[in-house]
């Protein structure tokens, strides 16, 4: 680990466990036979998190890490399922698709310092400073 990011093996760890989580959303989706339509449309609403950032890096990390862990998604699928309402089953199927995909493409969650450091790493121009030799 350097600089607060996870390297090495575990990220790549890290990475496959986002593509299973994709991969296993999808399936769940798939089974429950639900339009493939609000799937498409739906699956970076969470990204509409990326709004708190115009408030400034801390706030916008809160608000994105707030939709982007599997917390809340976890919750509201055991919830929804608990209660037999399909429809909010297959809206936390692609919640935790998106989470899935993100992390599968190296986007972890962010520090307060900056949209573009992760817990997977620097990401975009951050990622280029990051790589560039001292």
């Amino acid at each position: 680990m350097s600089d607060g990011f996870v390297g090495g093996g575990p990220r790549i760890i890290l990475r496959i466990e986002g593509a299973c989580l994709l991969a296993c959303a999808i399936a769940a989706y798939a089974w429950l036979g639900q339009s493939w339509w609000t799937f498409a449309a739906l699956l970076f609403a969470p990204d509409l998190s990326m709004v708190g950032y115009a408030a400034g890096p801390r706030p916008g990390a809160i608000a994105y890490n707030t939709v982007h862990t599997v917390t809340l998604p976890l919750i509201g699928l055991c919830a929804a399922a608990a209660l037999g309402q399909s429809h909010l089953v297959g809206l936390t199927l692609i919640w935790l698709a998106h989470i899935g995909l993100d992390r599968m493409l190296g986007y972890g969650l962010k520090y307060a310092s900056g949209f573009g450091d992760t817990h997977l790493g620097a990401i975009g121009r951050a990622r280029a400073t990051a790589n560039t030799p001292r």
